[in-house]
This record gives C-alpha cells, sequence and structure tokens, in this order.
C-alpha cells in the first residue's frame, strides 16, 4: 500500500470516529431536554430529584409559617375567650351563658344572668326570641307579659304567676293582706303605694315608661304601665 493510500485511510478513521462523537453527544443532548421536559409528567415510582430538592424547602418553609399562624391564631382566640369567660368584668359574655334557666307558666322560658352585685338580667325567651328583658339596677324588676307577670330580684331570683290583675287607678285588696292604691301619674306613668295595717305607705312601685317591680314580706307584685297590678305570695 502505498503512503498516500494510508493516509486516505487514515483519515476516512478519523471522520467516522467524529461522527460517532457527535451522534453519541446529540443523544446525550436529547436524553438531557428529555429530563428537564419530564419534570411536570414523572414516570411512577420516579420523582424529579430537581423539583423535590428546589420545591421542598421553600414547602417546608411555607408549611411552617401556615403552622406558626395557625398558632398564634389559637392562642389569640384563647386569649380572648379567657378574658371573655370572666364575668367578673365581662357583661356581654355572662349574658352569652346564662347562670341558670327556668321555665314560666306559659311555656317560656327565663335566662337568668349575673351581671355584678346585686345586677341580674332575666331574658324571656320562646322558640328561640328574646321576648321581653328584665334588670335589676338598685331595685327589684318587674314585668306584665299578657296577664303573666314576673319578677326579678336584686338576688336573682324569679318569681312569676298569671292572673290576678287590678286595673287601676284604684285601691285594692292584694295577696298578704296589703292595701295598694294605684295612681296615674301621667301617659304610661303610674305609682303603686303599698299601704301597712296601720294606714302608713311601707313601700312604693312606680313606672317611668316601663313595668316595675317588688317584693313585700314575701308578696311578689307587678305595676304595669298600663295601671294594671298583680301580687303573689
Amino acid at each position: 500500500m502505498s503512503s498516500s493510500t494510508t493516509v486516505r485511510t487514515a483519515r476516512r478513521r478519523a471522520l467516522r470516529v467524529a461522527a460517532a462523537a457527535l451522534t453519541a453527544a446529540a443523544a446525550l443532548g436529547l436524553t438531557a431536554c428529555s429530563g428537564s421536559d419530564a419534570t411536570g409528567a414523572q414516570p411512577a415510582g420516579h420523582p424529579a430529584a430537581a423539583e423535590s430538592g428546589g420545591a421542598g424547602p421553600a414547602a417546608a418553609a411555607q408549611g411552617s409559617a401556615s403552622r406558626a399562624d395557625s398558632g398564634t391564631k389559637g392562642d389569640a382566640k384563647a386569649a380572648v375567650a379567657g378574658k371573655r369567660s370572666d364575668g367578673s368584668h365581662d357583661a356581654t359574655t355572662a349574658a352569652a351563658s346564662p347562670a341558670r334557666t327556668q321555665t314560666l307558666p306559659d311555656g317560656s322560658k327565663a335566662e337568668i344572668h349575673r351581671l355584678g352585685a346585686q345586677h341580674y338580667r332575666a331574658e324571656i325567651v320562646s322558640r328561640g326570641a328574646v321576648l321581653a328583658t328584665l334588670e335589676t339596677q338598685g331595685a327589684d324588676a318587674g314585668l306584665d307579659a299578657n296577664d303573666m307577670f314576673v319578677v326579678l330580684t336584686l338576688d336573682g331570683r324569679v318569681h312569676s304567676w298569671t292572673g290576678g290583675g287590678h286595673q287601676g287607678p284604684g285601691t285594692f285588696k292584694v295577696a298578704g293582706g296589703w292595701t295598694v292604691k294605684v295612681s296615674k301619674l301621667g301617659e304610661l306613668h303610674y305609682r303603686a303605694d303599698i299601704i301597712g295595717n296601720e294606714g302608713s305607705v311601707d313601700g312604693t312601685l312606680e313606672t317611668k315608661g316601663h313595668d316595675a317591680g317588688g317584693v313585700a314580706n314575701g308578696v311578689h307584685m307587678v305595676l304595669s304601665s298600663r295601671g294594671v297590678l298583680s301580687a303573689h305570695a
């Protein structure tokens, strides 16, 4: 074989080696592209290492922030609930949690809340609706609810009965042997003088736009703003 033939053969071999190298490089490039595109659709059981490594810490941090927020909100709610559960300084909470419930003669219920020393509120509730409210503020409270009479005392007791009403003005003999004189002072404004055995005025009920109630030696009395008086032992 001549020297020129040897040179041409060597060049052909070099070109074939170069072509093979280019083919291998192209195959590697295709494989790399396929791996990058596949992050959105991984074969089952083969999670993408890049996605898991890149998004994992961020997701973990976000999860931690969420848990931290949740804990903070929970603590804040607990703190508020704690404050509101103390009836001694939060009358609104006392209203939300009645001290006790008492059934009245007409089937409604009185929800009785303690708001402070000698300070109570009774809500008359029927079918989930509050129909009327009584509140003691330095004195007993009374209510005429369609001929059902209710007295809420300074110590938070409720006494109720039906009937026995006397329409004032006038003087009436009532339960317990009391004589009560009802006088009209103005529109929705009446006064009831509770008169003792010797003719002295031992107590007074007065309406000023709302009903009034009280207790005289164990006898409960209500004077309505319409001038109706009822007493019950």
